[in-house]
């Protein structure tokens, strides 16, 4: 009996140790100095292992203050240590979020550890600092790895790679191409997908200050998964009148004009899937027609993911549309697990976390909030949803705004502006509203309380529960 157990406790001890797999990647040798950040160090170590030490990025963040904070990543599974060490000072307070996550840190000195057993994008933060913070980003083991020998794989080594021989620093992709950007590598570039499908670009890579990171064209059947963008001129990922998109643990960071996250126009069947998205615009903006894109959106499903958005709004919907034709229909469009730790924007014509913005003859329908957790914001409101007319951006008002429902939403933090429920005439409504255990600093909004949320003129069956 005693053989057999302890020939069963050296199979499990056997097969714990081989679970346990760690990656981490070696920056591009011009890059050590230009793109390193001093102001931490980071080593990561399977459960007794040697410590590895990892590369810490420049990433530039917040339009306001053009702030300089760190980024770091690396691949494990099984379980990892952490040491994160402050190089000029004390840690007082640490706080990693997002809190969901329940993350226990210990810290001596000036040095953090804790543990990791499950894929997590972090953001470490010393005493209250948000723009000169850590973002640690743990991803899960890449499976089934295209063979870069393949005629339709598209292949990045490690090193840095930046198209000479095409204008404005583009990669154009067509259909059938797997385009694989390893963990060592850094492209400067923007990749290119225009009347194609079965489009993928994937890996562990950075794409470094493109003008926009993934533009979308007239496409379907694209996949983006797994990259990091830092600071792009303009969007990260940027679509239009496209279809079957799916967009999964990508990290994106940006800190100027008009640098939004992902930007779809006319696009519809999409999955939005474990992002981290950091930037100075909206983090996801959904339209219909805009420039020269037609069409509706419609089925989108935005989940497991973080939201920063240092200006502007975290979640858009509706803004842009066909005003000079019938408008566009925009629907069917579920947030769900998802976690918002920053919305900073003084104007209110583009506050709230969660942002309807129904112009242009658009109509927004079967929208759905589900499990969202706001972090304390600088400035803003929890949601802001209207059927108006932005002098600066429409031309026409929204047609309405129907079946919308928020359940299970959470905000800890300050006092914020209220939010705002408003219609645009007798018939251009918002319509059917469900609020379900919304909840601000543990309490409830009810009907019967007011002070959180002010609702105007052509709202019809508000019901809260």
């Amino acid at each position: 009996m005693s053989k057999i157990f302890f020939t069963i406790l050296g199979l499990l001890i056997i097969f714990q140790l081989s679970a346990q797999e760690l990656i981490t990647y070696e920056v591009p040798g011009g890059y050590k100095y230009s793109a390193h950040n001093d102001d931490f160090t980071v080593l990561v170590r399977t459960p007794k292992g040697e410590w590895k030490d990892l590369f810490e990025y420049n990433v530039e963040v917040d339009l306001d203050t053009k702030s300089i904070a760190s980024m770091a990543y690396f691949d494990f599974s099984g379980k990892v240590e952490v040491m994160i060490k402050k190089n000029n000072g004390l840690v007082n307070k640490v706080n990693i979020r997002p809190a969901i996550l329940g993350i226990q840190s210990i810290v001596k000195g000036n040095t953090i550890t804790f543990s990791l057993d499950k894929p997590s994008k972090l953001s470490i933060e010393i005493d209250g600092d948000r723009l000169h913070n850590l973002h640690l980003f743990a991803n899960a083991l890449e499976k089934n790895k295209p063979n870069p020998k393949d005629p339709n794989v598209i292949y990045f080594g490690p090193g840095v790679h930046q198209p000479n021989d095409q204008p404005g620093n583009v990669y154009h992709i067509p259909s059938g191409k797997t385009v694989y950007i390893d963990g060592g590598a850094i492209v400067k570039a923007k990749f290119f997908i225009s009347d194609a499908k079965d489009v993928t670009i994937r890996g562990r890579g950075i794409i470094m200050q493109p003008e926009r990171g993934v533009e979308i064209r007239n496409s379907k059947n694209v996949i983006i998964d797994g990259l990091t963008f830092i600071n792009p001129s303009h969007y990260t990922v940027y679509g239009g009148q496209s279809n079957d998109l799916t967009i999964r643990n990508i990290k994106s960071f940006s800190s100027k004009g008009w640098s939004d996250g992902i930007d779809l126009m006319s696009c519809s069947n999409v999955e939005i899937d474990d992002v981290f998205m950091r930037n100075s615009d909206d983090c996801i903006a959904i339209y219909g027609h805009r420039w020269d894109f037609y069409g509706d959106a419609k089925n989108y499903l935005i989940h497991n993911s973080v939201l920063w958005a240092d200006i502007a709004h975290p979640t858009n919907i509706g803004l842009h549309g066909d005003a000079e034709g019938k408008g566009n229909l925009i629907e069917n469009i579920t947030f769900s697990d998802i976690d918002i730790l920053e919305h900073d924007e003084d104007d209110r014509n583009y506050q709230g976390c969660l942002a309807i913005s129904a112009s242009d003859n658009n109509l927004v329908k079967n929208i759905r909030y589900e499990n969202i957790r706001i972090d304390d914001i600088q400035e803003g409101q929890l949601f802001n949803f209207r059927v108006y007319f932005n002098e600066k951006y429409s031309n026409a008002p929204g047609k309405g705004i129907q079946n919308l429902v928020l359940s299970n939403i959470s905000y800890n933090g300050r006092p914020v502006n209220p939010s705002l429920l408003e219609g645009f005439s007798k018939d251009r409504l918002i319509q059917d509203v469900e609020i379900n255990n919304f909840k601000i600093n543990g309490e409830l909004i009810q009907e019967d309380k007011t002070n959180n949320y002010v609702v105007k003129d052509f709202v019809q069956e508000l019901k809260f529960k």
